[in-house]
């Protein structure tokens, strides 16, 4: 009881001294709260008090113990400001709209951009030009290619990047020539190269085709000679990639990733120390997550039992969430298989309360077609493990953006490297499948570098699919065996099939940016 009196002679004296007159009943409020504190950290603690409350511009300066509630509850939450949230799943469809302005050379946000599923034809022209301005502005700035930014005693070799319309105002042969332009065929069977100014018949014969995977409707620098009217490429290489760094200037500080913030989180040192004192915070990904297989419920069930006393910061799985298809029953038994998986979860206190659980669809989850992005699972098959387990589950988009403090996560579910190596024009006969998958995204820009033949895509909702400027982390949930690549101060990977791998899932640890592998043990012995 001294103690409490000691500190509520602190409070008192702090407050009068700037001007305000606190009423007993909040002095012992503050007071109870502060009393665990040493005297160090309760002077703080009353300094940011006294800050928040001279910024609300009281009418009279008497404190009531409302006013000391709220600002108590608003200077303890981590320190963070409104803005700053630790943990947000942002939705496909609410990703803004960012383009390329040439005059100023930097990227901006669209305000009025108005989204749609079902936009006007050409927007079907619109996406691929605007993944074409991001790759020309990065490509352009590289070292082989930026002559105004290099020494004229550099070593390095500079080429230049050429646009189509400049080979076709040639009538004489045009050698040395490079070219960036979008992979197509305009014709069955033969190749050309287009951009915005133009389209270049293609002659691949000699081509050597360096390190990706090259497909139809992706961007390529083709490296040969121009003759009578056609382009015959001696190399084919994927355009450079750019590391966050380089690309940061170029966007300033406008939110290009998603959420409720103005600002990019990203730059947050509130949320950097957060992040970076949470050692022991982890993120655990699982693909392929049948909730109808027993197998796969037993072994989820000793999940949640390992994880209940250390709650992870999220656990996200990739659907499909059913072992097979069930025709028109299909949301009905997802929608029962989610019913058993909420009374699974609810005894778990700890997991529950801490913990949110983030469920990205797969292409055979209910009920959307095969177009990206697509849609959360809907409400009336979810409702039931959402009313259960409150604000701790999260149905969302596929793909999706994860902001944890400053990190930035993309999580897409697709079998990637069936499709891609599948319409690749030329299969690579060195390194290995994920390094090329890697190498592909990050220089194109894009979860999906396909034709839209073979992928889909709603033309406005194009950004949600962007990976430029490039994340921290990027989740390809793949049915090929899991990977963990790094790449441009960017990693990428591979949960795997959760039940064709032996039950293995990856575990991504935020404060020091490295990937686990973890396998829940075979206990049928």
């Amino acid at each position: 009881m001294a103690e409490l009196q000691q500190v509520k002679s602190e409070v008192n004296s702090a407050f009068k001294l700037s001007g305000f007159t606190i009423r007993r009943d909040a002095s012992t409020f503050v007071a109870e709260q502060l009393l665990d504190m040493n005297y160090q950290e309760r002077k703080r603690m009353i300094d940011k008090l006294i800050s928040h409350l001279l910024h609300q511009c009281l009418s009279q300066p008497v404190l009531e113990k409302q006013h000391l509630e709220v600002a108590y509850r608003e200077c303890s939450s981590l320190g963070l400001e409104e803005s700053e949230t630790v943990l947000n799943v942002i939705d496909a469809f609410s990703i803004p709209k960012i383009h390329y302005d040439n005059e100023r050379k930097k990227f901006v946000k669209d305000a009025n951009f108005v989204k749609n599923l079902f936009p006007e034809p050409k927007w079907k022209a619109q996406l691929f030009i605007d993944r074409y301005t991001i790759i020309w502005q990065r490509t352009i700035r590289n070292k082989l290619f930026a002559t105004e930014t290099l020494p004229t005693t550099t070593d390095v070799k500079r080429f230049s990047l050429r646009k189509i319309e400049v080979l076709l105002s040639n009538s004489s042969r045009v050698d040395d020539v490079i070219v960036l332009g979008f992979l197509t065929q305009l014709t069955e069977g033969k190749f050309y190269l287009e951009d915005p100014t133009g389209s270049v018949v293609l002659d691949m014969t000699q081509t050597r085709y360096h390190s990706g995977l090259f497909t139809e409707s992706s961007f390529v620098l083709a490296e040969g000679f121009y003759e009578d009217k056609v382009l015959h490429v001696m190399g084919l290489v994927l355009p450079p990639s750019e590391v966050r760094l380089m690309s940061s200037p170029y966007f300033g500080n406008i939110n290009t990733f998603g959420g409720k913030s103005r600002t990019l989180l990203k730059n947050s040192q509130n949320l950097l120390k957060l992040e970076q004192d949470n050692e022991d915070g982890i993120i655990v990904f699982l693909s392929d997550v049948w909730f109808d297989n027993l197998k796969v419920i037993s072994k989820l069930k000793t999940l949640f039992s390992g994880f209940n006393e250390f709650p992870p910061i999220a656990i996200v799985f990739l659907g499909e969430f059913l072992s097979c298809p069930y025709g028109y029953e299909h949301s009905t038994q997802l929608k029962a298989a989610l019913i058993n998986l909420g009374d699974m979860i609810y005894p778990f206190t700890k997991l529950r309360e801490s913990c949110k659980f983030i469920f990205v669809p797969g292409l055979g989850d209910p009920a959307a077609p095969n177009i990206l992005p697509r849609p959360p699972i809907p409400s009336i098959v979810t409702k039931d493990i959402s009313n259960k387990l409150g604000d701790a589950v999260i149905f969302t988009s596929n793909p999706c953006r994860i902001q944890y403090c400053t990190q930035e996560i993309v999580v897409l579910r697709q079998d990637l490297v069936t499709k891609m190596c599948r319409n690749s024009i030329h299969f690579p006969e060195t390194g290995d499948i994920p390094d090329h998958i890697t190498k592909t995204l990050l220089s194109q820009c894009t979860l999906s570098p396909l034709s839209l033949g073979v992928q889909p895509i709603f033309w406005k909702h194009a950004d949600a699919l962007s990976l430029y400027p490039i994340p921290d982390l990027v989740v390809i949930g793949d049915q090929f065996q899991p990977y963990t690549r790094s790449y441009q101060n960017c990693q990428v990977i591979n949960p795997g099939s959760f039940p064709h791998t032996e039950f293995s899932f990856k575990v991504y640890i935020p404060s020091s940016r490295t990937v686990e592998d973890s396998e829940i043990p075979n206990d049928d012995s």
